[in-house]
C-alpha cells in the first residue's frame, strides 16, 4: 500500500449496512468507492442519504459510485456487506477490485462465512470477519434509515499474516471506524464472536418472519419470549459443544438488551418481505451442521429453519 495516502476503501453491497459504514468513513475523509447494482442510478445521481435517530439527517450528494467492477480503482480495504447468499458469485469480483495484499472484511451475519469464501479468494489477500451491531435498513434506493447502535468489531481470519500480525491488521481497521466516531474493537477469537452473535440472530431473525412481528412484539408476548429463550439456550449449548463457551448470564443480558430496543424488524424479515433469498445457510444450516458434528442437537432451531425453508419455497 502506498503510505503517502490514506487507504482506499471499497464497499461491495452498498445497501443499508454497507451504505451506512461507507458514508460514516467518507464523512471523516476516507476515499470510499461503492460497487452498486440496482441502486447505481439513484446513488450516482443523488448520492447517499441517511435518516438517523442517532446522527440526524445526513446527505452526501456526490460519492464514488461504480456499476462495473472493472472500472473501480484497486482498493486497499474491501468491505463486503452483500448478503451471504451471493458470496460464491462475489469472490471473483472481490479479487478484481482488491489491491495487492488488500484486506477483505466480511460485514455479514452467520457462521462459517469466512471458511466458505476463503478458498475462492486470491492467496495474497487478508481475510477478516466483521460483526456489526446496528439497526438499519434501506428504505429506498440510496436512502438508509438508521434506528440505533452502529458498532462494528473486526477479527482476523486468514491470509499472509498470522498471530499478532493479524491482530495488528484488525486493529488498523478498527481505527478507521473509531475515527468515524463508531464503537469498534478487535475480536481475538472470531469464531466465538460469531457464535455469540448467533445467540441473538437465530431466534429473532427467523421468528420475525414466521410470526410476522417486530422485535418489540416478539418480546411483549409470553409464549414467543419463552421460545426465544429456548432458542438462545440451544445456541449457547451448541457453542459450548463446539469449544466456544459463552457466559452463563448471556441469555438474561440479551433479553434485557432487546427489551430496551426500538420496534425493529431484523434483516431476514426485510429479505422475506421483499422476496429476496433469506440467509438460511449462514444463520441456521451452518451452525446446525457444526453442532451436529460436535454431537449436539438443536431441535427447536432445526424446526425453525425447516419452517423457513417451506416459506422460502412458496
Amino acid at each position: 500500500m502506498n503510505e503517502q495516502r490514506q487507504p482506499r476503501i471499497g464497499i461491495i453491497g452498498a445497501g443499508a449496512v454497507g451504505g451506512f459504514y461507507g458514508f460514516m468513513l467518507a464523512q471523516v475523509g476516507f476515499e470510499v468507492h461503492y460497487l452498486l447494482r440496482s441502486d447505481y442510478e439513484a446513488v450516482n445521481r443523488h448520492g447517499l442519504r441517511i435518516s438517523s435517530a442517532v446522527h440526524g439527517e445526513l446527505h452526501q450528494p456526490q460519492v464514488h459510485a461504480w456499476h462495473d467492477p472493472a472500472d473501480m480503482p484497486p482498493c486497499d480495504w474491501v468491505f463486503v456487506a452483500a448478503k451471504t447468499t451471493s458470496n460464491t458469485a462475489l469472490a471473483p469480483i472481490i479479487n478484481q477490485v482488491a489491491a495487492q495484499h488488500a484486506k477483505v472484511v466480511l460485514l455479514q451475519n452467520g457462521f462459517g462465512v469466512e471458511d466458505q469464501i476463503r478458498p475462492l479468494l486470491d492467496e495474497h489477500l487478508h481475510l477478516l470477519g466483521g460483526l456489526c451491531f446496528i439497526y438499519v435498513h434501506r428504505s429506498a434506493p440510496g436512502v438508509i434509515k438508521h434506528q440505533a447502535q452502529g458498532g462494528v468489531n473486526l477479527g482476523y481470519h486468514s491470509g499472509p499474516a498470522s498471530g499478532e500480525g493479524g491482530d495488528a491488521i484488525a486493529q488498523q481497521g478498527v481505527s478507521f471506524f473509531q475515527q468515524a466516531g463508531l464503537d469498534s474493537k478487535v475480536l481475538k477469537v472470531l469464531e466465538q464472536a460469531r457464535w455469540q452473535k448467533l445467540v441473538w440472530n437465530i431466534p429473532y431473525n427467523g421468528l420475525s418472519v414466521l410470526l410476522n412481528s417486530d422485535i418489540e412484539q416478539l418480546m411483549s408476548e409470553a409464549h414467543s419470549r419463552e421460545l426465544i429463550t429456548q432458542l438462545m439456550d440451544e445456541t449457547i449449548a451448541a457453542a459450548q459443544a463446539c469449544g466456544y463457551p459463552l457466559p452463563d448470564t448471556m441469555v438474561q443480558a440479551l433479553l434485557k438488551y432487546t427489551d430496551a430496543m426500538p420496534a425493529y424488524f431484523p434483516s431476514m424479515y426485510h429479505d422475506f418481505a421483499q422476496k429476496r433469498p433469506m440467509e438460511l445457510q449462514a444463520i441456521y444450516h451452518a451452525p446446525l451442521a457444526a453442532a451436529q458434528a460436535a454431537g449436539c442437537s438443536m431441535p427447536k432451531t432445526s424446526m425453525l429453519v425447516q419452517t423457513l425453508e417451506y416459506l422460502s419455497a412458496q
